[in-house]
């Protein structure tokens, strides 16, 4: 069995009318329902929504096939809201992110909700990291 750990320090909050301006580096993204609080300037996140990897964060982001699905998951006064955090490394990526899946259980995730084909993996967030477990190991299943 070989077991892995990684520590993922997020960055954000980006909001869907600022989501240029994320990343465009190798890492995992977070997306979030959120209440943006324009006179205070601060968001205030409701769920996780979906959990992905990328090689390039803002143009998997600025692309990605899955706006719809989550827009339909928002309530009046919502609006999507991302965070990412930097990992390189292409099976170092879709490892942790997969184990973020597993652990989280994103509605609009399908892969890894319920399995994880992965040996032991210890991961711990943090940074802007709101409704993210900080520190957690997941084992195959």
């Amino acid at each position: 069995m070989v077991s892995k750990a990684y520590q993922l320090e997020y960055d954000g909050y980006w909001r869907e009318p600022n989501v240029g301006g994320m990343s465009d580096n190798s890492g995992i993204y977070c997306v979030y329902s959120c209440v943006f609080n324009a006179s205070e300037k601060t968001v205030t996140l409701k769920k996780v929504l979906y959990i992905g990897e990328s090689e390039n964060i803002r143009e998997r982001i600025s692309s990605h096939e899955k706006w719809d699905a989550w827009k339909s998951k928002l309530t009046s006064g919502q609006q999507l809201c991302l965070s990412a955090a930097l990992i390189n490394g292409d099976a170092d990526r879709r490892r942790a992110e997969a184990a973020m899946i597993n652990k989280h259980k994103p509605p609009c995730n399908t892969e890894y909700v319920n399995a994880f084909p992965y040996d032991q993996t210890s991961i711990a967030t943090s940074g802007k990291n709101g409704l993210l477990d900080p520190n957690f190991t997941v084992y195959r299943s």
